[in-house]
C-alpha cells in the first residue's frame, strides 16, 4: 500500500525563503538603476543594510532574543533594500543610516519585532525623512550625462503645471528628465521591478490581488482625469512608469505583516491606496505618494480585515 503525504503543506516555506526570494525579485530593478544612473544605490544598499543589521542585533540583544535565528530571517535586508531604493541615491550618507536607524528600532522592534509591526518600516523612515529633510529627499540622479541632480518627473511636472498657459505636453517638451514613458532613465528601473513582480507571482510569494487591484485603480482614475483634461492631467503610464509605483504594487503594498490578508480586503486596501497615491501625487504638497498611502493604510488594516473575513466553514455568512 502506498502513502502519500498530507495535501495541506504543499512545499517547506519559511521567512529566510520568502524574504531571499524578495531580494532576488529587487536585482532587475537594481541593476536597472545602476545601468541608468551608476553604482551610488549600490553604496546606499550596502549602508543601509549594515546599519539595519547592526541594528537589528543590538535591539535583539536588548530584548533577550536569539541573535542567529532573527538576524538569519532576512527581514531586516528586505527593510533596508526597500530603504535605499526608496531614498534618493545622492542623499547623504546619514540620511540612509537615521531612517534606517528608525525603521527597525522605531518602526520594527518597539511594536514587538517580526510580524508585530502594525506600520510598513520602510515606509515609516522614508515619511520621516521627507518631512524632516525635504529638500535633500527631492534631489535624484540624473541620467542626463551634463546633469548630476534632478527632480522626479512627477515633481516636475507638478511644479510646471503651475505656470501660466503650462501643459502636460509642453511641461514633458522642454524638461528634460523625462523619457519616452516617464522619467529618463526610470522607466527601465520601474520595468526591473515589474519584473521582479512578476516572478514573485510566479513563485507564489505574493498574490495577484493586491498588484491588480493596486496598478488596475491606479490606471482607471489616472486614466479618467486624463480623458477628461489632458492637458492638465497626466496619462496613465506616466503614473505606472514613475515614482513608486511598481515598487509599491509588488514590494511594499504587498507587506504580508502590514498588509490586509482577506482576498477582498488586499483588493479594497490597494484599490484604496491607489486613489490615494493619485490624490497625493496630483494635488498634494509632494512628489509622490506611495509612502504616505501605505501608511494611511496600514491604520486601515484591522479594520478591512475584520469586515472582510470569510464565513468559517459550516457556518452562514452575515
Amino acid at each position: 500500500m502506498r502513502l502519500y503525504n498530507s495535501p495541506y503543506v504543499r512545499q517547506p516555506n519559511s521567512v529566510t525563503r520568502v524574504m531571499l526570494k524578495v531580494l532576488i525579485a529587487l536585482l532587475p530593478g537594481i541593476a536597472a538603476y545602476v545601468w541608468q544612473f551608476g553604482p551610488d544605490i549600490l553604496v546606499r544598499v550596502l549602508l543601509a543594510t549594515v546599519t539595519a543589521v547592526g541594528c537589528e542585533a543590538l535591539m535583539l540583544k536588548a530584548r533577550g532574543k536569539p541573535l542567529a535565528l532573527f538576524l538569519s530571517d532576512l527581514s531586516a535586508v528586505v527593510t533596508a533594500w526597500l530603504i535605499a531604493l526608496a531614498f534618493p541615491a545622492i542623499a547623504p550618507w546619514w540620511i540612509v543610516v537615521t531612517g534606517t536607524a528608525l525603521a527597525i528600532v522605531v518602526a520594527k522592534h518597539l511594536y514587538g519585532g517580526l510580524g508585530q509591526n502594525p506600520f510598513n518600516p520602510a515606509m515609516v523612515a522614508y515619511a520621516i525623512m521627507i518631512v524632516a529633510f525635504p529638500s535633500l529627499m527631492s534631489q535624484w540622479p540624473s541620467a542626463l550625462p551634463d546633469a548630476v541632480t534632478s527632480a522626479t518627473p512627477l515633481d516636475t511636472l507638478r511644479t510646471g503645471l503651475r505656470a501660466t498657459d503650462a501643459t502636460v505636453a509642453s511641461v514633458m517638451a522642454d524638461a528634460r528628465v523625462f523619457g519616452e514613458l516617464a522619467g529618463r532613465g526610470w522607466e527601465w528601473v520601474a520595468g526591473g521591478f515589474l519584473v521582479g513582480g512578476l516572478w514573485l507571482l510566479q513563485q507564489r510569494v505574493i498574490t495577484w490581488h493586491i498588484p491588480l487591484a493596486f496598478l488596475g485603480t491606479l490606471t482607471l482614475v489616472s486614466g479618467a482625469f486624463w480623458l477628461a483634461h489632458g492637458a492638465q492631467y497626466a496619462s496613465p503610464v506616466l503614473h505606472l512608469m514613475a515614482g513608486g509605483s511598481m515598487l509599491g504594487a509588488f514590494f511594499i503594498f504587498t507587506d504580508p505583516v502590514s498588509a490586509c490578508t482577506t482576498p477582498r480586503g488586499k483588493l479594497i486596501y490597494a484599490a484604496a491606496a491607489a486613489l490615494l497615491v493619485y490624490l497625493i501625487r496630483v494635488f498634494g504638497a509632494y512628489p509622490d505618494g506611495v509612502a504616505f498611502a501605505t501608511l494611511l493604510m496600514n491604520i486601515c488594516v484591522p479594520l478591512i480585515d475584520m469586515k472582510t473575513q470569510p464565513p468559517v466553514f459550516g457556518h452562514k455568512g452575515r
